[in-house]
């Protein structure tokens, strides 16, 4: 309870964006030898970073992309392929520099920071921060998947790694998570926060089979029958029919907007996680960048409720923060055209000026 009261009392103090930072922002793209937004969504990116960081003077040097991890015990209603032991072995492999996220993360220069929130009997390892929130989330067809303590440590676990990274001089980071069994937990989560069937938001995760997917639909149908969960009470809904995963990634966000660090969203996970963020604390969408969105069936409908515009159409459905680390590139070189190319003045050619009209 008195975790829960910090929590309130951080979110009160949350800054609004920086509307000087993001006009001088947007003046500088001005300047820049090019059609005037000539780069669509990638100069509205580093025009919300300007006024988050409260600076048009952006840097983007050093990331870091944390992969949140925890199990599910809605696993046991047999809504995937897999046990929940393969969650284990991909933190061991986030550990080892060895998942597709670590491949791509190598690639954009961004280190992979595993964070175990609730992994099942996954001892202490090497190179993964412990968190730990408890042993796996509750079934959630049989009752809350957690208590409202628990879902709050867990947001409160994602607001500190947010304030580690801030300390570090991290300047970006990007959402990552990994569970066996969480495609089952958003879907229920989204269609509380949706306010749509589950069948709207369910879908076949790692590549469920038509009898799978039904029965993946009906636990999602019953979780949310069994628990009620309160759409205008995000925490409830995480604690009823989320994750520790979920709730630590609505946590990363949300520290993204206490610590002015810009947080870029991967997938239907994190989509479901940040709209929580953004229901606690509307000031929150202003660290939040969309990637790309999702192939899962809430994707599109997550990304509108936020009112975010994806940078990437790929179809991608992977996880672990590939699709975040994936757009850390393009804002690289959307940042070397807004710092480093030539301007109209520089160059004697005439600026462009906005003109309405036919």
């Amino acid at each position: 309870m008195e975790q829960e009261k910090e929590l309130w009392a951080k979110l009160a103090a949350v800054p609004e964006p920086d509307p000087q930072a993001r006009a001088e922002a947007h003046r500088r793209w001005a300047t820049c030898a090019k059609p005037l937004g000539g780069l669509g969504l990638l100069e509205e990116a580093l025009e919300q970073i300007a006024a988050l960081t409260g600076s048009a003077d952006i840097d983007l040097s050093r990331r870091a992309v944390l992969v949140l991890c925890a199990d599910h015990g809605v696993t046991a209603q047999g809504v995937t392929q897999t046990d929940s032991s393969v969650t284990a072995a991909v933190v061991r492999g986030l550990a080892a520099g060895q998942t597709a996220v670590c491949r791509m993360a190598a690639r954009a220069d961004c280190r992979v920071v595993p964070v175990d929130l609730g992994v099942v009997d996954f001892p202490s390892y090497p190179g993964v921060v412990d968190l730990r929130v408890g042993n796996g989330t509750a079934d959630m067809t049989q009752g809350a998947a957690m208590d409202r303590d628990q879902a709050v440590q867990a947001v409160w676990a994602g607001m500190e790694l947010v304030r580690r990274e801030a300390e570090q001089g991290t300047k970006v980071l990007a959402a990552g998570e990994m569970g066996i069994g969480n495609t089952t937990a958003v879907s229920a989560v989204s269609a509380v926060l949706l306010d749509c069937p589950p069948e709207a938001v369910t879908g076949r995760g790692a590549g469920l089979s038509d009898a799978g997917l039904a029965r993946k639909v009906d636990a999602v149908r019953r979780a949310i029958a069994v628990n009620r969960p309160d759409p205008a009470d995000p925490l409830d809904v995480l604690a009823k029919v989320g994750g520790f995963e979920l709730a630590g990634l609505c946590g990363l966000y949300l520290g993204g907007a206490v610590y002015r660090l810009p947080v870029v969203m991967d997938g239907v996970i994190s989509a479901a996680a940040a709209l929580c963020a953004v229901r606690l604390c509307p000031q929150a969408s202003g660290a939040i960048l969309a990637s790309h969105v999702s192939a899962e069936p809430a994707g599109q409908a997550l990304l509108a409720a936020l009112g975010k515009k994806p940078l990437i159409t790929a179809g991608l459905c992977l996880g672990e923060g590939t699709g975040a680390v994936a757009a850390l590139p393009l804002l690289d070189m959307a940042l070397a055209v807004y710092a480093e190319s030539y301007t109209f003045a520089g160059c004697g050619i005439e600026p462009y000026t906005p003109q309405g009209g036919i």
